[in-house]
């Protein structure tokens, strides 16, 4: 019986690869890079959904810079980022630390801490309604049961991003929580052990042994929770709608408004090619000054 060459066997096993990933392929190109060029087709254009679309250049991405709107829903994104994304960190962080040990009902307390990770923004939206509405929320019910003063929360310019926060640190410390917890598992025991040996507290164990030996896992965490403030909009659209006066308006929620509230495609569009490109930026910048760092492996 003849039989076949290894190259003929490595041409088929590439072609049988090919034929494996094709389909996948397919969906990534019809529903990543084809609306993605499309997108940036419309930001050169002025088009309402109805009409003929009229080609007008660079003019949308003039408009940005004269937009006043915009750059406080950029502001309002950039101080979100600024606040839940390192509290997230070393929270997620902290609360692996105290998980990963063996006591009682330890599974549990990880299961309740990754929970609420699950729940949709629709389901946390709704909490934070139930939880922070100024006339029936449970908490302001419970600062009038002990005679402290009422809050507006969500209705209050000063307080509502900062419910915000506190909500979407509720829904995504759970996952920061668990990929530290993987983390940990790799953490070389033998260099606790030494380090205790030598007299090092818990502080400077936790300083100078787990932090280094998990950082291109914060890495890895720092530029995802960044990209998902960025992203911000589900937890807008489902409490606030931007409100009050535009206190919360982010811009993603921003550029939603355009685009689907007010028709204006081809702006709504350039904001997203933007929007794009300075969290593609970003994320390679942090990438690169981890990799200075030696956090992230070359």
């Amino acid at each position: 019986m003849k039989t076949s060459s290894p190259r003929s066997q490595r041409r088929g096993e590439a072609l049988t690869g090919i034929a494996f990933v094709a389909p996948a392929v397919v969906i990534i190109v019809g529903l990543g890079l084809f609306p993605a060029a499309w997108a940036g087709l419309l930001a050169l254009q002025k088009w309402n959904g109805f009409s003929d679309p009229r080609f007008v250049g660079v003019d949308n991405f003039e408009r940005m810079g004269r937009d006043s709107d915009l750059v406080s829903a950029a502001f309002h994104t950039l101080a979100y980022t600024g606040i839940f994304m390192p509290a997230s960190v070393i929270g997620g962080l902290l609360l692996a630390v105290a998980l990963n040990r063996k006591i009682r009902f330890i599974g549990l307390y990880r299961t309740a801490i990754f929970v609420p990770f699950v729940a949709s923004a629709a389901v946390t939206g709704l909490l934070a309604n139930f939880v922070f509405n100024p006339e029936v929320g449970v908490v302001n019910n419970a600062f009038r049961v002990l005679g402290l003063p009422q809050q507006g929360w969500l209705e209050d310019t000063n307080q509502a991003m900062f419910v915000l926060i506190l909500m979407s640190l509720w829904g995504q410390l759970g996952f920061v929580t668990v990929v530290y917890l993987a983390a940990l598992q790799g953490v070389d025991g033998t260099l606790v052990d030494a380090a205790q040996v030598d007299g090092a507290n818990g502080w400077q164990r936790f300083r100078h042994i787990t932090v280094p030996q998990v950082a291109p896992v914060t890495t890895f965490v720092v530029i995802w929770q960044t990209i998902q403030c960025i992203q911000l909009f589900d937890l807008v659209y489902t409490t606030t709608r931007g409100g009050p006066i535009g206190a919360t308006t982010t811009v993603v929620y921003y550029l939603w408004e355009q685009a689907f509230r007010q028709l204006n495609f081809g702006y709504g569009s350039s904001i997203a090619w933007v929007l794009f490109m300075v969290t593609m930026l970003l994320s390679l910048v942090l990438v690169a000054v981890s990799r200075r760092r030696g956090g992230v492996p070359a």
